[in-house]
């Protein structure tokens, strides 16, 4: 629930507010102060919990699967409040030096304001925060995810090597065979997640890195620039990798879509539902 409700607010404050609506309106409401530097934190700051709720649940699967000793006291619901409410708080709060990276410059020809990126910025200083901040959500999260990972996949893969071995017995043949199905669509989910978050974030990082490490000196709106124009792809492969969030996490489950399918029969045939309950009491009331 937490990484849907994160997702889309990256969604709404990222691509609807800060992209879209840049685009539809002439004097956005970020271009004054001082939505113009709060904005960048808001927008980093759902960022950074939007991928690091990914990480905790990956570090949370592999304690589950691997680290047993471990996993009464960290897979329980409280332990997990307490982990989305340090995420959310210590994401926003290493968003804070974003405060100082804009500025509300006046236009003279319409008399309004633009929310530019702030040039008397030291250099030391801007490229201490991009390296931070791509590190931080970039580069350790690559690290933590794709070796975590792996080692599910190990774990996997030495439990069907066990099950195989002790298959010749073939007295509970078909309960092997569900437990294979479903380490099997684990590991594709595995292998999936880790791929996606990998591609679809590389172009971003490494585009980011490029233009935020000249101080700024690239005029973004120029497209006959072909780094602006790559910079735009990653930005929207990247948000597209939040949007499959919680497909991947939760679409993919069969007792979720299952939910959905049900869901969608109750809001498609509202009348049949409606009378199959009106029907119950008096069904059981006739076998009373």
């Amino acid at each position: 629930m937490a990484m849907a409700v994160v997702d889309t607010m990256v969604l709404i404050q990222i691509v609807i507010l800060e992209i879209i609506l840049k685009y539809y309106t002439l004097e956005p409401f970020w271009s004054r102060e001082p939505w113009c530097m709060i904005r960048d934190v808001l927008s980093y700051g759902v960022y950074n919990t939007s991928v690091w709720l990914v990480v905790c649940f990956t570090i949370e699967r592999f304690v589950a699967i691997r680290a047993v000793c471990v996993k009464p006291k960290m897979c329980t619901r409280r332990y997990t409040l307490y982990q989305i409410m340090a995420v959310f708080f210590c994401s926003h709060l290493l968003s804070i030096p974003y405060f100082w990276s804009n500025e509300s410059k006046p236009l003279n020809e319409t008399k309004g304001f633009i929310c530019v990126y702030n040039v008397r910025l030291e250099k030391h200083y801007v490229d201490g925060l991009v390296w931070f901040q791509y590190t931080f959500v970039y580069v350790i999260p690559f690290i933590i995810i794709f070796t975590l990972n792996g080692l599910i996949l190990k774990q996997i893969c030495q439990s069907n090597k066990v099950h195989n071995a002790m298959q010749p017995n073939r007295k509970s043949f078909s309960a092997f065979v569900m437990v294979k199905k479903q380490r099997l669509k684990s590991m594709v989910l595995l292998v999936t997640v880790s791929m996606t978050f990998s591609y679809l974030c590389t172009t971003r990082f490494v585009t980011q890195i490029l233009i935020k490490t000249m101080h700024y000196e690239i005029d973004r709106g120029d497209y006959n620039k072909s780094i602006n124009i790559v910079a735009d792809i990653g930005t929207m492969l990247d948000l597209s990798n939040t949007a499959v969030n919680m497909y991947l996490y939760a679409c993919t489950q069969s007792r979720f879509r299952k939910e959905i399918i049900q869901l969608a029969k109750t809001l498609i045939i509202p009348c049949k539902h409606e009378r199959l309950q009106t029907n119950i009491p008096v069904i059981s009331h006739i076998l009373s």
